[in-house]
């Protein structure tokens, strides 16, 4: 399971990603009327939750037992440090007959809701300070 230190991590890898994200989500507004432009999109909480799921499950799992330490290669879980938000164009849709595929509308509100997530993690991050200046003022 996730320990204090490791969630402070990942909540400040999500303010990365979610940094990433709203500058290509401008570059996307900034290129609406630009002919056969290609939106971008960022991914990166599928990745995280993947990585996750399969760290508990590899966590949960009795381990084997070997008679040489080279016999059968451990499962080893996912170093979720290695997980970056990807970039990615959007080369299989269009929107309108000059080839551009950026939608202003869901743009506009895809960055609504980037803005929401990242002030929901910046305030879950000072939410994780304020309980530990708490215990440390209690010790």
């Amino acid at each position: 399971m996730l320990k204090g230190f490791e969630t402070l991590h990942l909540l400040e890898r999500g303010l990365k990603a979610d940094i990433i994200r709203k500058e290509v989500i401008a570059n996307n507004i900034a290129n609406v009327d630009v002919p056969g432009f290609k939106r971008s999109e960022v991914a990166f909480e599928v990745q995280l939750k993947r990585a996750i799921e399969l760290q508990k499950k590899i966590e949960e799992e009795p381990p084997l037992k070997t008679i040489h330490p080279e016999h059968i290669a451990k499962k080893r879980a996912p170093d979720l440090k290695q997980i970056k938000p990807k970039v990615f164009i959007d080369y299989l849709s269009t929107m309108r007959n000059d080839g551009n595929n950026v939608d202003i509308e869901d743009e506009v509100m895809k960055l609504t809701r980037t803005q929401l997530h990242y002030s929901l993690l910046a305030d879950r991050i000072a939410g994780k300070f304020s309980e530990w200046n708490q215990f440390i003022r209690m010790a």
